[in-house]
Parts: structure tokens; C-alpha cells; sequence
């Protein structure tokens, strides 16, 4: 499949720059790969660099209020300085390692509502306003996340949308200055207990992911309203060695009935979704519980772009402002 876009050109007469995506899709830990098509212009040019870059739709909040931005995330050049004749055509191949903490953007193949991503080319010209090309890019679940998302929606959750949050949960180890929130309403059951909805943040490395729960518990007559937390951590192993329903409604059983206090607990042995305090192996792990999302702090990949995109484009693809 070939995702191709119109020329964007640098000017009248400028050289233009087009990137083709081989496949649009990927996943975390994969990569993208594509090549950048240049076309000279009508005098000779002098390439400074070429790079390409994931960019996706960040929410910051500051001060008050919460506004949202585009944020670069993860960038490789491709291209050191040449000279591009007029007219000549060139093509660049590439291939772009998709880090694991790369946030979900797809599902069953449907787009989660409020999610985007685009992969950036850019190319610097000595003397002329730096251009860019911006290609729509989908990030599919790995096994491990379909499981998870699976069976949020087995066990009666409504998805209602998903986000990118500025800054660092505490104790979990992350490397990208964002975390995905994938937000539901809750399923009767646990709604029944009090919950009104529950975020799931999945933050994946090579050798697992740290599963973080959030449930925001109605006030009752004498207590009131409060987020209570839980997190967990499950190896990409064991994607089909455990009942995930057994274990989800395990994790927000356990998170539910906490007010606040930190424990910690064995969750089960490897290859089994139930039982307590056994068989503490690479499967499902220890777990550290109730752990609260820590302040926003050490910013220092994801620069603020907001020139990364222009026109229709950017608001055909939910870049621009809302």
C-alpha cells in the first residue's frame, strides 16, 4: 500500500519534497519505512540536511488551563549536506525505529477518537525557510494491548476517548515527555461500586508494559470524591498464556477497593491470571500498587513545533486548533 501526498514546494521555482510511506501502519517497536522523493528546482540548491520526525497532538497544561500543542517526539536524519541540480530528481530511502512507548493511535482498525500521528520530513535549505512534508501515520496495538483493551470491552467499558498528557507518572520508567490516557466510562459492575470512569495508561518497553489504572470514585455521604490508582506490569509473553479478563477485572477490583494506600502484592504466577502471593516470575510480576502520578518534570526530548503543519491539511488530520 502507498501513501502518497501532493508536492509541497519551497516557493515558486524551489525545489519540492514528497514522502511515501511504503505502509502507513505500524507498531510499537517497528518501523516506518518510505523514502523521500526531491525535485529540483530551477537553480541548483544546497541541502543543509534532511530529517524525519514523529509529531503527534500533546495536551500541556499551564496554569489553569489546558491547551494543546504539536510535540516532536522522536527524530533521525537521512540525509547529511548535498547539492541538488535543477530539475534533478532524487530519492532517499529511510527506515525509522517506532520507539515502544509510542502511543496508540488505532484499534480494530478504527482511529481512537482524539489521537494523531504523522511522521515529518524536513528539509533544510541554505538560505530559504526550512519546508516539510507531514504523512498520516497509524499505530496498532502490540498482542499484549489488544489483550488489555479487549478485555475492557468484554467486561462492558465505552470507550469515551483518548489523549496525550504532558509529563512523567511516578515510578514508572519512561522515555518519551508524554503518556497516553485511553479513557472509559465505566462498566455497569463497577459503576455500581461508586466508579464514574477509568483511564488506562500503557507505557511499553522492549521487555513489557507498566499497566497504570486510574478510577475517579464518586463521593458518597460521608466520604468524598477521589482518584484511586493502581499499577501493574505484564510481559509481552504473556499475551496468551492468561485469562486478561480475569486479571483486568483483577487489577480494577484491587484499585477500587483501595482509598489512597500504597502495597504492594504478587499478582498471580506465570502463565496464571488469579491467585495471590505464588509464583513471582517474569509472567505477571510483582506489583507495586497505588502508585499516584508524580509532577511534571525533567522535559527533555519533545520539542514544541507548531509550525509543523499548515493549512487544511493540519485541520483535516485534527493537528490544527480546536
Amino acid at each position: 500500500m502507498v501513501f502518497k501526498k501532493m508536492l509541497s514546494a519551497f516557493g515558486v521555482g524551489g525545489p519540492s519534497v514528497d514522502t511515501v510511506l511504503a505502509n502507513p501502519n505500524t507498531r510499537p517497536g517497528l518501523t516506518l519505512d518510505g523514502q523521500v522523493n526531491l525535485v529540483g528546482g530551477d537553480s541548483p540548491a544546497a541541502i543543509e540536511q534532511i530529517a524525519v520526525s514523529l509529531v503527534t497532538r500533546v495536551e500541556i497544561e499551564g496554569g489553569d488551563h489546558e491547551y494543546a500543542g504539536i510535540m516532536e517526539f522522536h527524530r533521525m536524519p537521512v540525509s547529511g549536506a548535498f547539492e541538488l541540480a535543477p530539475k534533478q530528481q532524487l530519492s532517499i530511502p529511510f527506515q525509522l525505529p517506532v520507539p515502544w512507548e509510542t502511543p496508540i493511535t488505532d484499534v480494530y482498525g478504527q482511529r481512537l477518537h482524539g489521537m494523531t500521528m504523522g511522521l515529518r520530513t524536513e528539509v533544510a535549505v541554505a538560505r530559504a525557510v526550512d519546508k516539510s512534508d507531514l504523512d498520516q501515520v497509524a499505530v496498532h496495538p502490540l498482542p499484549v494491548h489488544e489483550r488489555i483493551l479487549d478485555a475492557f470491552a468484554r467486561l462492558g467499558f465505552r470507550f469515551k476517548g483518548a489523549d496525550l498528557e504532558r509529563g512523567r507518572i511516578y515510578g514508572v520508567q519512561q522515555t518519551l515527555p508524554f503518556y497516553q490516557e485511553i479513557e472509559y466510562f465505566a462498566a455497569p459492575q463497577y459503576a455500581a461500586q461508586g466508579v464514574n470512569q477509568v483511564e488506562l495508561t500503557l507505557v511499553t518497553s522492549q521487555s513489557g508494559i507498566d499497566v497504570v489504572l486510574e478510577c475517579d470514585k464518586r463521593g458518597g455521604f460521608l466520604t468524598p470524591g477521589h482518584d484511586v490508582f493502581g499499577r501493574y506490569q505484564v510481559a509481552h509473553a504473556d499475551a496468551d498464556r492468561v485469562d486478561w479478563v480475569q486479571v483486568v477485572d483483577g487489577w480494577l477490583r484491587e484499585t477500587t477497593g483501595r482509598y489512597g494506600q500504597l502495597r504492594a502484592q504478587g499478582f498471580g504466577g506465570h502463565g496464571h491470571g488469579h491467585g495471590h502471593g505464588h509464583g513471582r516470575g517474569p509472567g505477571m510480576g510483582g506489583i507495586v500498587a497505588g502508585a499516584a502520578l508524580g509532577a511534571v518534570g525533567g522535559m527533555v526530548a519533545g520539542e514544541m513545533i507548531e509550525d509543523a503543519v499548515e493549512g487544511d491539511f493540519a485541520e483535516d488530520w485534527g493537528f490544527g486548533d480546536e
